[in-house]
């Protein structure tokens, strides 16, 4: 074999020696890179679980009071639902429940805390009975949706606790 080959061989495999050397870096980091998108997921889920488990006993803890009459169902509709919309891992929960999001939607333009304060009495009693109506009108409604809520958070806060 002649000196000329001799060398094309040497640097070729010096070359593909190279090429090899630095696949099996790029290998090595892009699975070191996947590992580390992997823990960031599961760092992202597990804050996403512990949220929405926080979320999941203020709204037993609502609940709770609705049902035994220590929160007015408009007060306690407006804070489920903005609770229930904060849940980050669960969806269509207005379908779910659309009694307690109705009851929520038909009061929401009402005024509350300081706004209601500066109302004139004859207005805030108007918005009082405006309130009382919807509430009458949706509250066998709101019942059985509290009872599935409380079921329905009652078993996600356990899931989530596991």
């Amino acid at each position: 074999m002649s000196t000329p080959w001799l060398i094309a061989i040497i640097f070729a495999v010096i070359i593909i020696a190279a090429l090899a050397f630095y696949a099996g870096k790029l290998l090595r980091q892009l699975k070191q890179q996947t590992l580390l998108q992997q823990e960031a997921e599961q760092r992202h889920q597990a804050a996403l679980s512990e949220h929405d488990a926080k979320v999941l006993n203020s709204v037993i803890i609502i609940v709770r009071a609705m049902k035994e009459e220590q929160c007015d169902y408009s007060e306690g509709c407006w804070r489920l639902s903005v609770l229930l919309d904060s849940l980050k891992k669960s969806t269509a929960l207005d379908q779910q429940f659309p009694a307690i999001f109705e009851l929520y939607n038909r009061i929401k333009h009402l005024t509350i805390l300081d706004e209601r304060k500066q109302l004139a009495k004859q207005q805030r009693m108007k918005q009082d009975l405006e309130r009382m109506k919807v509430e009458a009108e949706l509250r066998d409604k709101v019942s059985q949706d509290l009872e599935l809520l409380h079921q329905y958070a009652n078993e996600r806060y356990q899931l989530l606790r596991k």
